[in-house]
């Protein structure tokens, strides 16, 4: 089992097309369903600690993994019981039938065990679990101290992450062989516990992948406060949301922070205030402009936002500003671009949809030609090439007042250091969600900036100083 950070994200059709490659490659479905269960019975050995196991087995190829991960668990000695869903419906899921030697209950009528495994459906189910097979499950869940869902708990949905009926906790699920958008996108990911990755012998493409600790660039002996990356930031209507992001910017790393439209000095005063002026937004210096937080959305500010999109610097698009534009024009506007709205701004830019989380921040990236920070309790980075990126879950804690303002700046110290959109935005992403860690519960929006510092202190700097 490792750890899921950096690991690759794959829908159903994606693991289906993985699988066949390696078919076509000369293995075999027997052969990976064998490694699969081998590996899950690893696991499950050493988390049950001796205890009886009981394995749910459906009629598809998560259930033939069940029936392998049962045989291997047996085989070594260790108490094992099968209560199964209807008859094997494969090829390969019959073989692995045969290979357990044991009687099979019914999932109705079988006894509680210490340990449940939930090798039902998997990444199979496409349509509401039935309420009688969930009924028995959750029964059989309650009355388990530990709760091991394979690959997916059953009752989700694989690619959207919404639920299926009435789905089955987990408290522990082993992802085989790639993550799958599930393990991350609420709801589904509330109900897979602790997530764990085994291998199973099949190379994953990382076009979609779990966010992970950012290589960021350290300082050098020839590194001065404008090539560590200067980023400006356009003061609005509320004023304090300009400056957390500020202060976000700062604290990520950037060297040089200008607040556009005010010039009365106050704390901190590293940050340098400059007004709103041609001069000011010009500046060739800018190595990213964050232009939204606290903006408001009168006819003033969009003639603010207009000029802002008139420059030519790397954009980070937050707050009111996902208002007053069109995906149109950001389109037609091109460079680098990065947007990062929450639901509401989402949908007041690219309107309401009920498609999954992960479809529509494609969808949208590819509407607008920016990269696309879908925040919420779950959050989706898409880039215009259909790479995408997934966070884990982070605090919830974050659900506080100027966190969004905070992940603007903290996004854009990262592009102004040089990152491409992509990575600036999921390095973002990933100092957010660490900031939020290192300051605990009921944390406020300033706590939060000021926590970027240590958690940018905590990555390595693979990145060599420009």
């Amino acid at each position: 089992m490792r750890q899921i950070e950096g690991a690759a994200v794959l829908t159903a059709a994606d693991m289906r097309a993985v699988e066949q490659a390696a078919f076509e490659q000369g293995d075999s479905a027997a052969a990976m369903m064998r490694r699969a269960g081998q590996a899950c019975a690893a696991a499950i050995r050493r988390l049950s600690a001796g205890s009886e196991v009981l394995v749910l087995c459906g009629p598809g190829n998560n259930g033939g993994d069940g029936y392998v991960i049962a045989a291997t668990l047996a085989a070594d000695g260790h108490p094992v019981r099968v209560a199964a869903l209807g008859t094997p419906g494969s090829d390969v899921a019959q073989q692995a039938r045969a290979g357990w030697v044991g009687p099979v209950e019914t999932l109705h009528d079988t006894a509680p065990a210490p340990v449940l495994v939930d090798a039902l459906f998997g990444i199979g189910l496409s349509h509401p679990l039935d309420p009688a097979i969930a009924q028995a499950l959750l029964v059989l869940i309650a009355a388990a101290r530990l709760t091991i869902a394979i690959d997916l708990p059953s009752g989700v949905d694989t690619d959207s992450g919404a639920l299926l009926g009435c789905p089955a906790p987990a408290d522990i699920t082993l992802a085989l062989g790639a993550l799958k958008p599930a393990h991350l996108l609420q709801p589904a990911a509330s109900h897979c516990g602790a997530v764990r990755l085994l291998d199973i012998g099949v190379s994953a493409p990382d076009t979609m992948q779990v966010v992970a600790a950012p290589a960021l660039p350290m300082p050098g002996p020839h590194s001065h406060k404008f090539n560590r990356g200067m980023v400006a930031i356009v003061r609005g209507r509320m004023a304090g949301a300009a400056e957390l992001a500020a202060a976000a910017a700062m604290h990520a790393g950037s060297g040089y922070v200008a607040l556009l439209g005010s010039t009365i000095p106050a704390a901190p005063h590293a940050l340098v205030r400059r007004k709103l002026n041609d001069e000011s937004l010009g500046d060739p210096r800018i190595g990213a402009l964050v232009v939204g937080p606290g903006l408001g959305r009168d006819d003033d500010m969009r003639a603010t936002l207009e000029r802002a999109l008139a420059t030519d610097h790397s954009l980070v698009v937050d707050g009111d500003a996902l208002h007053l534009v069109t995906p149109e024009q950001l389109r037609a506007r091109g460079g680098q671009m990065i947007l990062t709205p929450h639901a509401g701004e989402f949908d007041a830019l690219f309107g309401s949809s009920d498609a999954g989380k992960l479809d529509r921040a494609r969808a949208a990236a590819q509407a607008s030609g920016a990269t696309i920070v879908f925040k919420g309790a779950d959050t989706v980075v898409a880039s215009p090439d259909g790479r995408a990126r997934l966070a884990p879950a982070a605090s919830n804690w974050l659900s506080t007042a100027g966190s969004g303002d905070v992940l603007a700046g903290a996004i854009a110290a990262c592009l102004a250091a040089g990152l491409d959109p992509l990575g600036a935005a999921a390095a973002g992403v990933w100092l957010h969600g660490e900031a939020a860690r290192r300051c605990g519960p009921a944390f406020i929006a300033d706590d939060l900036a000021c926590a970027l510092g240590p958690a940018r202190a905590a990555v390595a700097g693979a990145v060599p100083p420009r």
